[in-house]
């Protein structure tokens, strides 16, 4: 018995010390879930967050409508605009995240959670139409359908997601709650997607021009990062979408779920956008530029 006591005691204690810090772990997110103040600081800092990255987007579109005042609303200036909007309301929201939470009737709460969601899809299928028409044009392929193709998705999503908070202002129930997630959930794959068609289609057509051409590799590398970034988000999100509108543990729209809200904001929208506003920077030249050159 001795002997097995020694064979089997130290892997039993390493058992014991890893249940004790996950234990721990788990502790400390309950804990600053139920806290007021770890609710109020985590809700903060996502407010800066995103109050940095809406800065970051407004200071670049002045720079480019100086650099280009002659020219208006050119693709890279609405990208850019967007970028600021979207980062600007949800700065502002969780700033006031305590305030929004008591908002009625309910239906309110909803849209100023969601309607920033959908505007940062209409912000990044931009770039999604941005490059469907420079691979149609290198085509020699008319582009003249994609963007009416463009504003009829969008408002096609916009006028669903509208009549799902009617309908939920009018009857709320859980089921139109896990309805309107889960068409969240399916345009954020839409989205996926599309980066995915596109955003390939355009990196395997800059992958045969001759290794000689100017700027290749650069634009190679940026729409292969694009890519991947953007892809990558919007299919977090949809997973994500999905198990927020069935599991209550992973509710994104109450407030004691502050870590769970850091971590998916951080992926989906946060880090995202800071990385391809970062890729994208470089100004447009001072003569020479069409209304599609700009975003790249």
């Amino acid at each position: 018995m001795g002997r097995a006591e020694m064979v089997v005691g130290p892997s039993e204690k390493a058992v014991a010390v890893v249940a004790y810090h996950l234990n721990d772990a788990i502790n400390w997110w309950d804990d600053v879930n139920k806290s007021v103040d770890g609710q109020n600081l985590i809700f903060h800092v996502l407010a800066i967050l995103y109050g940095v990255v809406a800065v970051v987007a407004l200071v670049q579109l002045i720079r480019i409508q100086m650099r280009v005042p002659e020219y208006g609303w050119t693709t890279q200036k609405v990208f850019h605009f967007l970028n600021f909007f979207v980062n600007g309301v949800r700065s502002l929201v969780f700033t006031f995240r305590q305030d929004v939470q008591k908002l009625q009737p309910e239906i309110v709460q909803h849209i100023m959670l969601d309607m920033p969601s959908l505007a940062f899809f209409t912000t990044y299928a931009l770039l999604v139409l941005f490059w469907a028409e420079i691979y149609y044009q290198a085509r020699a392929v008319s582009t003249d359908g994609l963007r009416p193709s463009f504003f009829t998705i969008n408002g096609v999503v916009y006028a669903i997601q509208i009549i799902l908070w009617l309908i939920m202002w009018w009857k709320p129930n859980r089921v139109l709650v896990i309805l309107s997630k889960m068409f969240f959930a399916g345009v954020s794959l839409f989205a996926a997607l599309g980066f995915l068609l596109y955003g390939g289609r355009l990196f395997l057509m800059l992958q045969r021009f001759p290794v000689e051409s100017r700027g290749r590799r650069k634009k190679l590398q940026e729409v292969g990062y694009v890519t991947t970034i953007c892809f990558s988000c919007f299919l977090i999100r949809c997973v994500m979408m999905c198990f927020n509108a069935f599991d209550k543990a992973a509710d994104l729209d109450v407030l004691d779920h502050p870590i769970l809200n850091l971590i998916y904001y951080l992926l989906v929208e946060i880090l995202p956008s800071s990385l391809v506003l970062f890729i994208l920077r470089k100004l447009p030249p001072k003569r020479g530029i069409t209304q599609y050159h700009p975003i790249h």
